[in-house]
């Protein structure tokens, strides 16, 4: 008797376990996921649910995508639109654009800078024979109006100045002319991502408010920037970004380099890099 209570025991922590892995090893796999193994995940596997959200301009589709191991979510963006003249609230925008293709370039260009960890990864695919960008679901807990009306701190200030220091400068650098509150999400870790980028990579060459902007960078990502050159970035931005908006970022470029180093001379490097 007591063998065969011991051998019941042991079948039914076995059956537990079957139930319990298959969990274990989809959460293993999602949080050790490469970013070119999620790249992969987005391009290949299988849709089995959408939503449409109710946020942003643009309401993006939220795709559940499964390979039949991994389960995750994903957000896929179609808007593709381009207008001579377009009457906006801010005023009349000449060559107006509102495309998915942007959102990749600032994924791409974000690699360049050793940023692509602050943005979900961006690939462009197919659905319901539309094309669009989809990009990795990410696990937060609000966005940045969201922090703002509740009036809640990150429990280190520190750490979240520097982060957003990153978020500002990208910001310039890509020119984004919706780059508002709800597209800084923030994660339970404070953890800061950066999304939505389809209406940016105006053709403009100027800052905005720069001194108000930038005000610190990191050292890192501003020799990244010193270093950034218009071949790369035209290759890696290939079919997403044209040859002037492409000069556009290179020429914003240079006025952000110059501004720092403005800075530096004015207050010293500890006082402006980190």
């Amino acid at each position: 008797m007591h063998i065969l209570h011991q051998q019941r025991r042991r079948l039914t922590a076995a059956g537990l376990l079957c139930l319990i892995c298959p969990c274990i090893v989809r959460a293993a796999d999602e949080t050790t996921f490469t970013k070119e193994q999620i790249k992969n995940f987005l391009l290949t596997a299988k849709v089995v649910k959408s939503e449409r959200s109710s946020k942003g301009i643009t309401h993006p589709w939220r795709l559940t995508l499964t390979d039949g191991t991994v389960t995750h979510d994903a957000s896929f963006q179609v808007i593709d639109e381009h207008e001579s003249l377009k009457q906006l609230a801010s005023g009349t925008e000449v060559g107006f654009v509102d495309s998915y293709k942007y959102n990749i370039a600032a994924y791409r260009l974000a690699e360049l800078l050793g940023l692509d960890d602050m943005l979900p990864v961006y690939v462009e695919r197919k659905w319901q024979g539309n094309p669009g960008s989809l990009s990795w679901w990410l696990p937060v807990k609000m966005d940045e109006q969201e922090r703002q009306k509740q009036k809640l701190r990150a429990p280190d200030s520190d750490a979240w100045n520097n982060q957003m220091s990153k978020i500002r400068v990208f910001d310039q650098l890509v020119y984004d002319t919706d780059a508002n509150l709800t597209n800084v999400l923030i994660g339970e870790d404070w953890k800061i991502w950066r999304v939505d980028f389809s209406r940016a990579f105006r053709i403009s060459k100027d800052l905005k408010n720069p001194r108000e902007n930038l005000v610190r960078c990191d050292r890192q990502l501003f020799e990244k920037l010193k270093a950034l050159d218009a071949k790369e970035v035209a290759e890696k931005t290939k079919h997403y970004l044209d040859k002037d908006d492409v000069k556009a970022v290179m020429a914003r470029r240079d006025k952000i380099v110059e501004h720092f180093q403005k800075l530096i001379s004015e207050k010293g490097e500890n006082e402006v890099l980190y």
